[in-house]
C-alpha cells in the first residue's frame, strides 16, 4: 500500500454535512433506546427529549462557534489545546471523543443485531454485530464521499421509518396520559429525576452532532458549513424526537415499549400487524447501520487529527493513495470496536451509559473552552458566535457547561466506575507515548 501525503479530500456541502449530522442523531436512540427510555419517565419522557435537546443546543452552539475558528480534525481536542495550551488536558478531551465515538459505534452495533433477529431469529447478536462493524469499516476505508452518499440515502430511509409512525399515531393512536409515570415514582422529586436521568439517556441519541466538527477537513468552506449543518441537525432532530416520542406512547403505551428490545416495530405491529414489525425492523436496519458507519467516520478522523499533530503516533495518519482515507486510523478503530462488542456481551444500555458518561466530560471541556477563549483571545476570527453574552461571558456556553455537570451527576456509580479506565488509561498512554518522543 502507497500512501500520498496526509491530505483528505475535501468534497462534503451543506446538504450532505446536514444529513451527516441528522443520520448520526437519528439512528441509535430512537430504534434502539426509546424503550429503556420509557422504562424510566414513562409517557412522559417526551419532557426528557426536549431538556436533552436544549442541552445539546447550549452545547451545539459552542461546537459550532468554535468549528468556525479551527476547523480541523479531531476537532474537541484542537479546542482544548487552543484555549488552555495543555497538552495533557487536550490528549484527554481527544482520548475521551476517540472512547465515546468507538464505544458508541459498538453500542449501535449491538442494537443492529437486536432487530436482525426479527429475521434470522438464530443469528448471534455478538457476532453479527462485529460483521457489521468490518463490513462498514471497509465502506469507510473505499472513501469519505462513498461513505456520505450511502449516510444521505440511508438518513433519508430513517426518516421515513419515524414519519410511518407519526402517521400510525395520527390514525390508529388513543389518547394517552403523556404525564403518567412509572408507579415506583412516589413524588416530584423523583419525578423530575426520572426526567433528568431519562434525558442523561436519551442524550446517547442526540450527541452524534457533535462529529460533524471532525469531518471539517473534508467539508468544503467548513467555517460556515460546519456551523450551519450543526444547528440544522439538532432542530430537525429534535422536532423529529419529539412527535416520535408522543407518536410511540399514543400508540402501544410506555409499559410495553420498556418491555421489548425492538420498541417502535411493537408500535407499528399495532396497527399493521407483522407487516408493521418488518417494515419498522427493515428501516431500524438502515438507521443502525448508518450510525454504526458515521460514528465509524468520525472516531477514525479523530484519530488522524490527533495524530497529525503527533498526539498518537504519526503513522496512524497516514492517508492512502487512492481513497484519500486514514486507513490505519480506520483499522484502529475497527479493531478496538469489535474487540468492545465481544467484552460487552450484548448489553446496549450498560454501554450507552458509559459513552454518555464520557461525552458530558467532553462538553464540560469544551465549553469551558469556548469560555476562556471568549476573555483571552476576543478578537479571534470567529465566522459564527454562539448568541448572547453578558460582557465577554458567553451566557449559552455557561449554560451548557452547568448543564453538562449537572448530568453528570445523574448517572450512577456503577456507570462512573466502568467510565474510569477510559480516564486513567488517557493518562497512561500521554505518559508511555511522550516517553517515547524524548
Amino acid at each position: 500500500m502507497k500512501e500520498q501525503g496526509r491530505q483528505l479530500r475535501q468534497s462534503i456541502g451543506l446538504f450532505q454535512a446536514v444529513m451527516y449530522g441528522v443520520g448520526l442523531i437519528l439512528g441509535a436512540g430512537i430504534y434502539v433506546l426509546i424503550g429503556d427510555i420509557a422504562g424510566v419517565a414513562g409517557n412522559a419522557m417526551w419532557i426528557s427529549f426536549i431538556v436533552a435537546a436544549v442541552i445539546a443546543a447550549f452545547t451545539g452552539l459552542s461546537y459550532a462557534e468554535l468549528s468556525s475558528a479551527f476547523p480541523k480534525s479531531a476537532a474537541e481536542y484542537v479546542f482544548v489545546k487552543n484555549a488552555f495550551r495543555n497538552n495533557l488536558l487536550a490528549f484527554v478531551t481527544g482520548w475521551l471523543i476517540i472512547f465515546v465515538a468507538v464505544v458508541s459505534a459498538s453500542a449501535v452495533a449491538i442494537g443492529f443485531s437486536g432487530y436482525l433477529l426479527n429475521f434470522i431469529p438464530q443469528a448471534d447478536r455478538t457476532l453479527s454485530a462485529a460483521l457489521l462493524i468490518a463490513g462498514l469499516s471497509a465502506i469507510n476505508f473505499v472513501g469519505i464521499r462513498e461513505s456520505v452518499w450511502m449516510n444521505t440515502i440511508f438518513t433519508i430511509v430513517e426518516l421515513l421509518g419515524l414519519v410511518i409512525i407519526i402517521a400510525l399515531a395520527l390514525f390508529f393512536g388513543f389518547s394517552a396520559n403523556y404525564f403518567e409515570m412509572p408507579p415506583a415514582i412516589l413524588d416530584s422529586s423523583m419525578a423530575v429525576g426520572a426526567i433528568l436521568g431519562a434525558a442523561g439517556l436519551i442524550f446517547f441519541a442526540y450527541f452524534g452532532f457533535e462529529n460533524l466538527a471532525n469531518i471539517a477537513e473534508e467539508t468544503k468552506n467548513p467555517k460556515k458549513t460546519i456551523p450551519a449543518a450543526l444547528i440544522l441537525s439538532i432542530i430537525i432532530t429534535t422536532i423529529v424526537y419529539i412527535l416520535v416520542a408522543v407518536s410511540a406512547v399514543s400508540l402501544v403505551g410506555w409499559e410495553s415499549l420498556s418491555s421489548t428490545d425492538a420498541p417502535l416495530s411493537l408500535a407499528a405491529e399495532k396497527a399493521f400487524g407483522k407487516t408493521g414489525v418488518v417494515t419498522l425492523s427493515v428501516i431500524a436496519l438502515f438507521a443502525t447501520t448508518n450510525t454504526v458507519l458515521m460514528l465509524l467516520v468520525s472516531g477514525s478522523r479523530i484519530i488522524f487529527g490527533m495524530a497529525s499533530d503527533r498526539a498518537l503516533p504519526h503513522s496512524l495518519s497516514c492517508v492512502h493513495k487512492r481513497t484519500r482515507t486514514p486507513y490505519k486510523a480506520i483499522v484502529a478503530v475497527m479493531v478496538v470496536a469489535i474487540t468492545i462488542v465481544a467484552v460487552s456481551a450484548g448489553s446496549i444500555e450498560a454501554v450507552a451509559k458509559v459513552a454518555v458518561f464520557g461525552i458530558f466530560v467532553v462538553y464540560t471541556f469544551v465549553n469551558l473552552s469556548l469560555i476562556w477563549l471568549r476573555y483571552k483571545q476576543p478578537d479571534l476570527d470567529r465566522q459564527f458566535k454562539s448568541p448572547i453574552q453578558i460582557g465577554k461571558f458567553p451566557v449559552l456556553a455557561g449554560l451548557g457547561l452547568a448543564t453538562s455537570v449537572i448530568m453528570l451527576t445523574q448517572f450512577d456509580w456503577m456507570t462512573a466506575v466502568f467510565g474510569s479506565p477510559a480516564f486513567l488509561s488517557a493518562i497512561v498512554c500521554f505518559a508511555v507515548w511522550r516517553r517515547s518522543l524524548k
